[in-house]
């Protein structure tokens, strides 16, 4: 202590002699921490013994438990030792019987079936392929089922999603005049190696590094894409450093959230409040990032030699004939596409004081934090090296954040469930110990991202029912345990995907350029400068209103609207969790949004032309859109419905054309009739329940 060298903050063994107890427990306002003038309550009687219980103890520093290699522990005794299908099981039951809960049954045929098709492809399963698999009696189909799942293209697709939303991936610039960028070969590339079930550590390797691997190809180019994501900006007058430091410390914010799972971004301006990484530690992973050929502002009224200054890879006809053949070749041509390129010399980089890119303070060089892992002498201080650093086996976090993102996909919350903060201020894991088995397990079998995936879907644990008992409901009401399967509404694209899908409308075309559907108008045109090639929404039309939800031109001023009511990412910065939110407008979109009303248009259409019997229709409709048979009482109510809008359209036939041929771009195959029409209504039922876009 400076006024007393003597004393000491802690003498193990003795907390008479500890300044920190002795301070906490003081009556004195002038010695009392905290201080009274800091306006913080005491610490409480409870508090103060906890402290002192420590110190006699011995006061041994602990590290924080993400900070610490994970182990991988044999699986648990439990009781109940018929239930678990694989070590995943024996770890949750484990948490399920110390709280006095108990599994659910497994789910019906039906529902399982909708269930992983939705977590696997983001795609509902057709009628014939629920008949098939609820006939299939093989003790294996259902693995089989999963199997043929994952080899589908659009497993990809599913996969990648949430992937884009950590690597803040837009088709627009950001910032005030929003302008036009070429990155969606890099989603591309993305949704690619997906599907090639790329190991995790190559995955993120390329994206970070992949031009300073030896004779780096284009595909390995293309992938550091992942860096040039952030915002750009084109505003004449800005200072130029000013936003090259704000894209370096960009990518910096985005390692740490994305890989790290660490609030890193609050190191900036000084030490983290509540983690071990101080300013400099900051700035040490800035520097990997520090040395890329960038400027800070954007511009095209310089023409080709302002657009080089900037390092981006060309695609020819020849790289998609060849190594980059995975893109869509569609509307393909003189592409220009961001990517990293180093400067042949080293940048110097300082710590900024106040964060503030001006303000030159110490020199330092590129490192990573000690409290996480010190960074080995034998890598090299550069992207690949930090690369090698995140997948060393000493790494405690890396395979941790992912596990535990992939989890938070399936089930709807992460073991942990701050899946962007494993800090000090963070929640612990629910279940630490399985958190730590599946990241070794993960590391150990080669970061085999499709073995992971499976391995969730095979356990015990994830094939429950979603039927939840009061007596459940109150001993755990947030599913903390899994002792039933969660009940998760779909994110934005999925819906989508799936009133497309049941309509028969969706294109189910892989990649290629962003696609601009239906959208209220004047949007951008009351949002933008007036400048550039996005100042006016210029709807598409065809084929590609049909597309996939991921498709969908993400323009950052002004994400789609529709897909916002329901919680998409606007892609500004690196997001690893999306807010799930339950509100009105929600249900207007389901009501009124042309996707959806033109998908009940074409449904009907199909239905009618079939001239099936009314209720084998609305069977058939609500196959295709809740994925299982209705049972009586449903099929009595649509029954009911439809006859009600049938006499009124027979009664009204001047109002039919109003419902099925105001909407979209489908063309009838049926003429319009009250069946047609009361047909059209019933399936816009149908979409509105609120099973039709629920994860059961």
């Amino acid at each position: 202590m400076k006024e007393n060298p003597q004393a000491h903050a802690i003498v193990p063994g003795d907390p008479e002699k500890s300044e920190v107890f002795l301070r906490i427990s003081s009556t004195d306002s002038s010695q009392r921490m905290p201080p009274p003038s800091s306006n913080l309550p005491p610490l409480t009687e409870a508090e103060i013994a906890i402290i002192k219980k420590w110190i006699e103890q011995g006061g041994k520093y602990e590290k924080h438990w993400a900070f610490v290699p994970p182990v991988k522990s044999p699986a648990p005794e439990v009781e109940h030792t018929d239930w678990p299908a694989n070590e995943i099981d024996f770890f949750v039951l484990q948490k399920m019987e110390q709280h006095g809960l108990a599994p659910n049954e497994e789910a019906d045929k039906e529902r399982l079936l909708r269930r992983i098709s939705l977590d696997l492809t983001g795609l509902p399963p057709t009628p014939e392929e629920i008949d098939a698999f609820v006939k299939n009696t093989a003790p294996d189909a259902y693995e089989k089922k999963i199997d043929e799942l994952l080899s589908r293209s659009a497993y990809g697709e599913r996969m990648a999603i949430p992937w884009l939303d950590v690597a803040r991936y837009a088709d627009s610039h950001g910032y005030q005049d929003d302008n036009y960028r070429t990155q969606w070969p890099w989603r591309d590339w993305v949704i690619h190696a997906f599907n090639e079930n790329m190991p995790y550590d190559k995955f993120v390797t390329w994206q970070l590094a992949g031009d300073l691997l030896p004779d780096a190809t284009k595909e390995q180019l293309l992938a550091t894409g992942f860096n040039r994501n952030h915002k750009i900006t084109e505003e004449g007058g800005v200072i130029d450093e000013e936003y090259r430091v704000e894209y370096v410390v960009d990518r910096t914010n985005t390692l740490g959230t994305a890989f790290l799972g660490m609030t890193i971004e609050c190191a900036k301006c000084h030490d983290h409040k509540y983690d071990p990484v101080s300013q400099k530690d900051f700035f040490q992973l800035s520097a990997f990032f520090n040395s890329i050929k960038e400027v800070g502002l954007e511009s095209t009224v310089g023409g080709p030699e302002t657009f080089a200054k900037n390092p981006r890879m060309d695609i020819t006809k020849e790289d998609l004939e060849g190594v980059l053949n995975f893109m869509n070749k569609t509307d393909t041509h003189n592409l220009q596409v961001s990517i990293m390129k180093d400067m042949d010399t080293v940048r110097k980089t300082y710590i900024l004081s106040r964060g503030n890119y001006d303000q030159h303070a110490e020199e330092v060089t590129a490192g990573t934090p000690a409290a996480i892992m010190s960074y080995p002498d034998s890598l090299p201080k550069n992207r690949l090296g930090l690369s090698k650093w995140l997948f060393h086996p000493q790494n405690p976090l890396t395979a941790r954040v992912y596990v535990n993102r992939v989890w938070q996909e399936i089930f709807g919350r992460g073991i942990v469930k701050s899946s962007g903060d494993f800090g000090m201020q963070g929640e612990l894991p629910s279940n630490p110990e399985l958190l730590d088995w599946l990241a070794v397990d993960f590391r150990e079998n080669g970061w085999n991202i499709k073995r992971l995936v499976k391995q969730i879907c095979m356990s015990a644990t994830y094939r429950q029912s979603s039927v939840i008992s009061p007596e459940k409901l109150k001993a755990d009401p947030e599913n903390i345990y899994l002792s039933y399967s969660p009940r998760i509404r779909m994110n934005a694209e999925m819906v989508r995907d799936l009133v497309l899908s049941s309509s028969g409308l969706l294109r189910p075309i892989i990649g290629g350029p962003s696609v601009k559907p239906y959208q209220p108008p004047g949007l951008w045109e009351l949002a933008t400068s007036g400048r550039g090639l996005l100042a006016n929404y210029r709807q598409d039309h065809g084929d590609k209103l049909y597309r996939r939800g991921m498709y969908t031109f993400i323009k950052r001023t002004v994400p789609p609207p529709s897909m916002m009511i329901f919680d998409a990412s606007n892609r500004d910065l690196c997001e690893v969790k999306r807010s799930r939110t339950n509100t009105p407008l929600q249900a207007l979109i389901m009501m009124n949004d042309p996707t959806v009303l033109e998908s009940s248009i074409a449904l009907a259409d199909l239905l009618v032309a079939g001239k099936q019997q009314t209720n084998a229709s609305i069977t058939s409709a609500f196959m295709r859109i809740i994925n299982r048979r209705p049972d009586q009482q449903e099929l009595d109510i649509l029954l009911q419905y439809w006859k009600e809008q049938d006499d009124y359209f027979k009664a009204h036939p001047e109002t039919v054309e109003d419902v099925v041929t105001e909407v979209g771009e489908y063309k009838l195959k049926s003429p319009p009739s009250a069946d047609l029409a009361a047909m059209t209504r019933t399936i816009q039922v149908i979409y509105n329940m609120d099973e039709a876009i629920t994860k059961t």
